[in-house]
């Protein structure tokens, strides 16, 4: 999947402190939008939201039904997310979760509170190893204060995992530190703990023939393990493989879903769906995203399955994770001039003719408003998803991009003032940004995902890019993603569509994206850290690249005031110009296959902060407490049940994330 992620930067969230109970709230009416809590609490770096599931009671029984057993689907694989992650996951999670629900002490001491914080952090990262930056997450108590609860919770633990919460091993889920061993040195669950990255890579080598026009995506779905003999083979996730008691209630609610699909082709898609679920065949993968992405009838939609390659070092294998959506007619209709003109994009961008594609077939784009969520997309989500991810399926079959609409207006309704007025140098670039930052920032997630990532092409005879360009691949893809949305939102050609109301949408986002990715996304680390998760190295990447490489021009200027850092642009043209450039060359990087001008790009401008523009921004943003990281908890779909049958399906908006996530515990733990 091909994921654009929001970096909000409001400020001022008004923050409820309160737990409340599960509200029992029917989309019908019975909690309208000027009444809607957005927010319900904060903690550590992270800030809990809700979204509303517009559309729903236009929805016919059936489409509910088909929405319910796809969410529960989703569901139904949690628990593998958790052990991808870390193979001490769910044990962790099982003993903070016993001690939650058993401890009866003092709920007001620094310690409780202090483990509530660990505990709700651990959950909202699927895991003890943070969702964005990778690094194990401390607790703010002792091993002895975790003894103590243990021991009155009557809480079981092995000494292993008890340990490693609290020491130095397994210290990144996942390492892009090409100095290192990149799997030794990264804690996911992909690879039994003593394989190397060179006996890792070396074992999809021999399998991979690089002159297949229509490769198969290798190691996928499997854990590569270090056999009695000591060799090294795939464990394949599926019905009787890792994974299986899981699978087997993910194919159960599948084939209902099946049952009740809105037309012949999306029923057939579930049912290929379900075969490879069984067989583990990643022919059949292909073959079901070919059916999948054919599947343009019909007002539901979803993703589901071991899709993203950001959480494997090596870039092969895949994490689960699912979205149930209905689709916003009025919105997609609107938008779809975009898929409409993909040609245009394509012909008129600054890449080499010979990467360009003759025709580009098959783009779909849709606003849609997110039912559920499961697995790695949740509780922090994406805001825009273009799928399918293999080369050879996009060229000859296409691709659907989706925005998730109501994500992005839940996110729009968090935002407060200060944070925007602290990092605009100008009067006029702040007016601009608050009148324009809503439509620049929709229409750069619809670029990057319809126009971005179906654009461009690999030269034949070269690999696909987790070959070619290994740990840089995701950073490279994204930052070409970002660039063609950059050199696009300000073409003449989306006024002349409709698209956008004024030159003016175009300038606000390339403000925001110098200010976004020289400072403020640096408030997401800590002093002395690298940059290494992927979108955050390629912000930077791309705007510090420009940055430097239009100094003689002095077209974005570093400007100091009142000892406060401003990064200004000062020529949007050609700024443009300079995006179309370092398009270009990325372009060339991908369709060559070149690995040491990918390595020397990133390398140089993606992973490195300047520290003290980095201590700046921290100092200047602690005084509006708020979070750099925002997530949801999901709304619950409950059927409503006359004589063994399913007569509605209502929706419940809780607004305890602790409940939520104690019950998905208690209901979807099918991994032991």
């Amino acid at each position: 999947m091909k994921k654009f992620s929001l970096f909000l930067i409001g400020s001022a969230i008004m923050i409820s402190c309160n737990e409340t109970p599960i509200e029992q709230a029917a989309v019908e009416g019975n909690e309208h939008e000027s009444e809607f809590q957005w927010t319900t609490e904060k903690f550590g770096d992270i800030q809990i939201l809700r979204f509303q599931i517009e559309g729903w009671e236009k929805l016919s029984l059936q489409q509910k039904k088909l929405a319910y057993y796809l969410t529960q689907a989703g569901l139904a694989g949690r628990d593998i997310t958790w052990d991808q992650f870390y193979r001490h996951n769910l044990e962790i999670r099982s003993a903070l979760e016993n001690i939650v629900k058993e401890y009866k002490g003092d709920k007001d001491s620094d310690l409780w509170n202090n483990f509530m914080v660990y505990t709700k952090r651990v959950w909202f990262s699927n895991g003890i190893h943070h969702h964005y930056s990778n690094v194990k997450m401390k607790p703010a108590f002792s091993m002895e204060d975790f003894e103590s609860l243990l021991a009155e919770t009557n809480t079981e633990i092995s000494q292993e995992a008890k340990k490693v919460i609290f020491n130095d091993k397994d210290a990144k889920k996942v390492s892009k530190d090409s100095s290192s061993d990149l799997v030794l040195s990264s804690a996911v669950n992909f690879y039994d703990p003593d394989i190397s990255e060179e006996e890792a890579s070396a074992f999809y080598k021999n399998q991979i023939d690089t002159t297949d026009k229509r490769p198969i995506s290798y190691g996928l779905n499997s854990k590569l393990v270090r056999n009695a003999d000591g060799e090294i083979e795939e464990k394949v996730w599926k019905i009787d493989g890792l994974y299986g008691s899981a699978i087997s209630e993910i194919v159960k609610w599948l084939e209902l879903a099946k049952g009740v699909a809105e037309n012949e082709a999306q029923a057939n898609a579930l049912g290929i769906l379900i075969d490879y679920y069984k067989t583990g065949d990643l022919k059949k993968w292909d073959e079901y995203n070919v059916a999948w992405v054919g599947v343009t009838e019909g007002d539901i939609d979803y993703i589901n399955s071991f899709i993203e390659v950001y959480d494997d070092p090596l870039g092969y294998k895949a994490t689960y994770e699912t979205v149930v959506q209905v689709k916003d007619l009025d919105a997609s209709e609107k938008m779809s001039v975009i898929s409409e003109n993909i040609q245009y994009f394509e012909d008129n961008s600054s890449i080499m003719e010979e990467h360009k594609k003759k025709e580009v077939v098959g783009v779909s784009y849709s606003m849609i408003n997110v039912v559920g969520e499961a697995g790695a997309t949740t509780p922090a989500t994406p805001i825009g998803v273009n799928l399918p991810n293999a080369n050879w399926i996009r060229k000859e079959h296409g691709s659907k991009s989706v925005s998730l609409a109501n994500i992005e207006h839940a996110y729009d309704q968090a935002k407060g003032n200060g944070i925007l007025e602290e990092f605009t140098y100008t009067k006029e670039e702040l007016e601009r940004a608050k009148k324009h930052a809503n439509a620049s920032s929709k229409m750069h997630t619809a670029l990057h995902e319809v126009v971005g990532h179906a654009s461009g092409q690999i030269n034949d005879g070269i690999g696909t890019p987790k070959e070619t360009l290994k740990n840089y691949a995701s950073t490279l893809e994204e930052g070409r993603a970002d660039l063609v949305a950059l050199y696009f939102i300000v073409d003449p050609k989306l006024m002349e569509l409709g698209l956008v109301e004024s030159e003016d949408v175009g300038k606000a986002e390339y403000d925001s994206y110098i200010r976004n990715g020289m400072m403020l996304q640096l408030r997401r680390l800590e002093i002395g850290d690298d940059i290494e998760e992927d979108h955050m190295r390629n912000r930077q990447l791309v705007a510090s690249w420009a940055y430097e490489h239009g100094k003689a021009e002095n077209i974005i200027e570093k400007k100091v005031l009142d000892g406060k850092t401003y990064f200004v642009v000062n020529d949007y043209e050609k700024l443009r110009v300079l995006f179309g450039e370092l398009l270009r060359e990325i372009q060339r990087i991908k369709s060559e296959g070149d690995y040491e001008a990918g390595k020397n790009l990133v390398e140089t401008y993606g992973v490195k902060v300047d520290p003290e523009i980095h201590k700046e921004v921290l100092e200047r943003t602690k005084k509006f407490e708020v979070a750099p990281y925002l997530g949801f908890i999901q709304p619950e779909l409950e059927p409503v049940m006359e004589n063994g049958e399913i007569t509605d399906v209502l929706v419940n908006y809780p607004k305890d994330f602790q409940k939520q996530m104690l019950m998905y515990a208690e209901k979807y733990s099918f991994l032991k």
